[in-house]
């Protein structure tokens, strides 16, 4: 549930472009959250390299992340505030939500230096928090800003 504080630092965070607000989209909505199980169905997959296990699972948190600040009426070309946006969204704490950080930190090094390093147990934390956080996306139903 989100509380009047959480929509005011959306607002907030709108307001000092960091956020854009534009209406919710539900077959927006739909998809990424379509995307989000796709991808973390396939991240549990043990046949996978882990490497592809972690891109799979850190793309699908991304999703359900991104799945609920839609929700709320925004969105976010940075991939970081859409995980730290979900203490507004989703009512994280952020022990919740910094695992999505550090799985953030290691993309981009991955991405842009070419250097992933990533262990088993990383990865398994990472699909546990995930499934946490698409059935919290899943289960929300706000009604967006006017």
């Amino acid at each position: 549930m989100m509380t009047s504080s959480s929509s005011q630092a959306l607002a907030n965070l709108a307001r000092i472009g960091q956020l854009k607000a534009e209406p919710a989209d539900a077959r927006e909505r739909a998809g990424l959250l379509r995307s989000a199980t796709v991808r973390l169905r396939d991240a549990r997959q043990p046949i996978l390299s882990l490497e592809s296990r972690f891109d799979l699972a850190y793309n699908a948190a991304h999703a359900a992340a991104l799945s609920a600040l839609r929700q709320h009426g925004y969105r976010s070309d940075n991939r970081y505030l859409v995980f730290q946006s979900l203490e507004h969204t989703l009512g994280f704490t952020p022990q919740q939500w910094l695992l999505f950080n550090q799985a953030h930190r290691k993309r981009n090094l991955a991405e842009y230096e070419g250097d992933l390093d990533v262990t088993q147990g990383f990865v398994d934390e990472l699909i546990e928090h995930v499934e946490q956080l698409l059935a919290a996306a899943q289960a929300l139903n706000v009604q967006p800003p006017s």
